[in-house]
């Protein structure tokens, strides 16, 4: 008899006593219904303190429902859940406010005009940021070609060669310049620069060199855990092929990582290509374009969108709408590189089976 009834019991108490979706829905709508009440007993206390208190009420009577149907256990867990999702959810909150904001104030001058024209004679409405979108691919490419071979050949010296006293130095000071302010790297490309270059000079190389200092620590250290990550035994096969370790690393460890390594460089750039306070330093603006990175001041768009705000002219909403726009044109960039990214090390990922 018991060998019988035994998988009725744990059948019976792993698919009867659950909390079923109807009383959840039920217990949804009777919170939002509590909470829009108590809303209109108190006189209004707007959408989001609504939502507030109508997640509280919901979570409380989940807690309660799931105690006497499914049992204490099971009421912790959906406790956790409902408390992770709730972290999920307010952890949205800024980015989707961000985003909504940014497309409203952004999209009215989101046109050919911004994409096509400078600033240069422009007061008033009108104009456009191609010389900020071109100045900032110029800066941001140029600390890209500078920071990925030094922080490239850095990790891999950290993880395939580095022992003793000089790797914990550089180790240590790959630590520090990873905290290092961003207007120190500003104020250090433009004291390098004015050394060998006439005082006050400002342009787009200076403020690719402060970029550079923010990037590197960033792309040693994503690229060091990548390559810890690859298998000693892949190693140590074509070790046992006589292959030297140079050729190693060059064929087997950095393609096995190579996926990783793109993704690492582009959160890198994406980490620096919204910074404002060393370009302002070091790169200086202008309303004007200029192609040439070692020649003059060069304009870039976090600094398009901060001389927006903060110079604003006698037609203010059209200076507000220019720096929106920059705004949004330099979230789309960022999502794009990173996109590209990611197309990237899905290509070359290694296939497994």
């Amino acid at each position: 008899m018991a060998v019988t009834t035994a998988p009725e019991l744990r059948s019976t108490s792993l698919t009867g006593n659950q909390l079923r979706w109807p009383v959840v829905a039920g217990i949804a709508v009777a919170a939002l219904a509590a909470s829009l009440l108590i809303g209109t007993v108190t006189g209004g206390i707007g959408i989001a303190k609504t939502v507030l208190v109508g997640w509280l009420l919901f979570g409380i009577g989940t807690l309660i429902a799931s105690t006497a149907i499914e049992g204490s256990r099971k009421a912790k867990d959906r406790l956790a859940t409902l408390l992770v999702s709730s972290a999920f959810a307010l952890a949205l909150v800024p980015l989707i406010s961000l985003v909504i904001s940014t497309l409203a104030n952004g999209l009215p001058r989101f046109d050919l005009q911004f994409f096509t024209y400078s600033m240069r004679s422009v007061i008033g409405a009108g104009g456009g940021a191609v010389h900020a979108i071109t100045g900032t691919l110029w800066v941001t490419g140029i600390a890209t070609v500078i920071s990925v071979p030094i922080g490239l050949l850095t990790a891999i010296y950290l993880v395939e060669y580095g022992r003793g006293r000089l790797a914990r130095a550089i180790t240590f000071f790959v630590d520090v310049m990873t905290g290092i302010p961003s207007i120190v790297a500003g104020l250090f490309a433009y004291s390098l620069f004015v050394i060998f270059l006439d005082p006050g000079t400002k342009t787009a190389i200076a403020g690719s060199v402060a970029l550079s200092v923010l990037m590197i620590p960033v792309v040693v250290r994503s690229t060091e855990e990548l390559l810890r990550l690859v298998p000693n035994e892949l190693r140590e096969a074509s070790y046992a092929l006589g292959v030297p370790k140079w050729r190693t690393i060059l064929k087997v460890v950095l393609p096995t990582s190579l996926a990783g390594l793109v993704t690492g460089v582009m959160l890198a750039v994406a980490r620096v290509i919204g910074e404002t306070a060393p370009l302002l330093v070091a790169a200086g603006f202008t309303a004007s374009l200029n192609n040439n990175p070692v020649d003059g001041p060069m304009m870039t768009l976090p600094v398009f969108v901060y001389r927006s705000y903060v110079d604003q002219g006698a037609d203010a909403q059209a200076y507000l709408e220019r720096a929106w726009t920059g705004a949004l044109t330099l979230i789309l960039i960022v999502m794009l590189l990173n996109l590209a990214g990611r197309l990237i090390a899905a290509k070359f990922a290694p296939k497994v089976r």
